[in-house]
């Protein structure tokens, strides 16, 4: 725990220690293997400091840090959205705690943190950024860059405007990299790798220096530089302008090269985008994952002293309860759906084992009542208190032997944390969650078809003689695992794409929404599951920006630069489109284009389409953008490229045929 020195600071940091290193007990019970985490008491205007830095202490000096702390600040002080908690992606992780802040809130944070230390290093999508070293080393690395760009700033040499503008043109294509792809892999297939491989094989062949001078001069290599058309569309817009890319000159009129300050400066600014990638292609998850724990910490666990609770749950219900698309709610609700649906297959395989239980009699003679009462926690571990210890067994594999030791030397108060003696196999029996009320019924809605499929390939059907047997041998720690198993290795959209059913769409009430050029506003689009989890696909895919690629490097044999919006039934905002154009213009110093594709609606059809209470279909075509560094023209775009644009195999359109009256 480490404070910003003041007195009210330190007070608050020794309040903090002993829930500081329980919570840290707690998660590695429960299973979590966060990173060490490192507590930072901080006042309101460095709490505000921080969020407006990405939850770190050093950035580069850019107007856009101000811009994020003014919001910050108004929006605290209009009640729109308190800062609870930051914590940043690293090893160790910095988290920041709001000194003013109510204790319940605090032990809330501390929980949540915990989860995300936890997401952060045991999801394969943030090693990504690390490559082959073993931690990502965050802190450094952008206190790194913020003296460079500092320095750039700083220099005589160089105008200061100068490099803000660049790097607000950088910005404005930050979101324009492959984030499928490692940092370390995104050189690929570039002419310099081309030509490195050439060299190799040139080497292997033992040619003399004049025969290798014939094969591979000068001017194949002037050619073959100016051959910049990918002939697969680039998803690294920053790396092919880092590359290829060059100033336009205004003395000269004409494209020159860069200076070495801004080749520097794309570069590092591109790695940070990589580095902060993975957290928006995993947002959802990741702040489900700590809204889950946190909730079994501090609600179920009793974490949160009973003095506290009315203000936790306060605090939960703001944070699960606010407006629009929520990643907390969202993300919490899909990880327990994950973890019933694993925990009814457990205890529904179990079932279809006994004598005379079949998949197609199972509704009928299966007691649900019997079962949930029989899939209840052992009261031994499930009222863990003073009185109680002497109940536990140090054998019991559910029972921490040493822990349970210290308790009843009076070391370990259990009366507030009983969960300190039980082993994560304990604790899965304790929260297991098909015997929670707030999933009562979850088990019996097992369809058919789910029964068919586990009794398809069962081969000991009739290995117990009744259900008290059957379920004595349930693994009450499946759901958990299977858990951890989908934080490994998913993002938010195969995480939607896999975990979104139907099931869960009907019972949680899910809608779609689109606008109406009819009815000039936005209405209920359609109810239906598949449509459901389209939108929604959409909304997380290239963290719900349009995707843009690099198609051609010297489109119309011009050297100027061809980028395709992947269209997949979603129109870009084309006056954003056109300001963003005129910043890559800065980045590659010649013409720029970009081919889309919008909609287009007749006025006659508009108008009756409002009057009779339907959506007009209107008619799709392609248009090209094309900025010359002093104007926006709009042309036509040829077919041949209109369809290359297309998104393949991606239908997101979920307007139905006739909007929902």
């Amino acid at each position: 725990m480490t404070t910003n020195g003041n007195r009210r600071a330190r007070r608050e940091a020794a309040r903090l220690t002993e829930a500081t290193e329980r919570a840290r007990d707690l998660a590695e019970r429960l299973g979590l293997r966060p990173y060490p985490v490192n507590y930072w008491v901080v006042d309101y205007d460095e709490m505000n400091e921080l969020i407006a830095y990405d939850g770190f202490q050093t950035r580069y000096p850019h107007w856009r840090w101000g811009m994020k702390y003014d919001r910050q600040r108004k929006q605290d002080a209009f009640g729109m959205g308190k800062a609870f908690e930051i914590v940043n992606n690293d090893n160790p992780c910095h988290a920041f705690l709001q000194e003013s802040n109510a204790l319940a809130d605090q032990k809330a944070v501390i929980t949540h943190v915990e989860a995300h230390a936890d997401f952060f290093r045991n999801n394969e999508w943030f090693a990504r950024f690390a490559g082959d070293r073993e931690e990502p080393a965050a802190a450094a690395m952008l206190e790194r860059h913020a003296h460079t760009l500092a320095g750039y700033m700083d220099d005589p040499e160089i105008d200061r405007g100068e490099v803000e503008r660049f790097i607000d043109a950088v910005l404005c294509l930050e979101d324009t990299i492959d984030q499928h792809r490692a940092l370390a892999d995104e050189r690929g297939g570039t002419f310099e790798q081309e030509v490195a491989d050439i060299e190799e094989r040139l080497d292997r062949l033992g040619l003399s220096p004049e025969v290798r001078d014939q094969v591979f001069d000068d001017e194949w290599i002037a050619d073959r530089e100016g051959e910049e058309s990918p002939e697969e569309p680039r998803p690294d817009v920053l790396a092919f302008l880092r590359e290829h890319g060059e100033r336009y000159d205004e003395g000269e009129g004409k494209a020159v090269e860069r200076e070495p300050w801004m080749d520097e400066t794309l570069e590092l600014l591109r790695r940070e985008a990589y580095y902060f990638a993975p957290q928006k292609l995993t947002k959802v998850m990741n702040e489900g994952w700590a809204a889950y724990w946190e909730s079994l910490m501090m609600a179920e666990e009793g974490f949160a002293a009973p003095d506290e609770f009315l203000t936790y749950a306060d605090h939960q219900s703001r944070v699960l309860g606010s407006q629009g698309l929520n990643p907390y709610k969202l993300g919490k609700e899909i990880w327990e759906y994950i973890e019933n649906t694993t925990n009814r297959r457990e205890v529904v395989d179990k079932l279809l084992r006994v004598d005379g239980i079949t998949w197609r009699s199972f509704h009928d003679v299966v007691d649900f009542e019997e079962v949930r009462e029989l899939i209840e926690p052992d009261p031994v571990i499930d009222e863990i208190r003073p009185d109680t210890l002497d109940r536990l067994d140090p054998d019991d594999p559910r029972v921490d032997a040493d822990s349970l030791a210290a308790a009843r030397a009076g070391e370990i108060d259990v009366e507030r944390y009983p969960w300190a003696v039980l082993t994560n196999e304990g604790l899965a029996e304790r929260h297991f969650s098909l015997s929670k009320p707030a999933h009562r019924g979850f088990l019996e809605r097992v369809g058919r078809s789910e029964l068919e499929r586990l009794a398809r390939y069962m081969f000991d059907d009739g290995k117990y003689a009744s259900v008290e047997e059957a379920l004595a041998d349930v693994d009450y720690g499946v759901g958990w695992d299977r858990m951890r198993e989908v934080r490994e290795s998913h993002n938010d959209v195969t995480f939607l794409d896999e975990f979104l059913t139907s099931e869960f769409v009907t019972e949680g009430n899910y809608f779609t929404y689109e606008y109406s050029q009819a009815a000039g506003g936005y209405r209920v689009a359609s109810t239906d599951p598949e449509d459901v989890k389209k939108k929604l696909l959409l909304r997380f895919t290239n963290f719900g920006k349009p995707s843009i690629a690099v198609f051609d490097g010297n489109y119309a044999n011009r050297g100027e630069l061809l980028l395709g919006h992947r269209y997949n039934g979603v129109a870009l905002d084309l006056e954003k489109a056109e300001r963003t154009l005129e910043r890559t213009f800065e980045l590659w110093g010649r013409p720029v284009n970009l081919a889309t594709i919008v909609t287009e609606y007749d006025e006659h059809e508009l108008e009756v389409a409002s009057r009779r209470g339907y959506e007009p279909t209107g008619e799709e075509v392609g248009v090209l953008l094309r900025y010359d560094g002093e104007t926006v023209e709009r042309h036509d775009l040829d077919a041949d490229l209109e369809e290359r644009i297309g998104a393949e195999g991606v239908d997101y359109d979920t307007k139905p045929e006739e909007w929902l009256a």
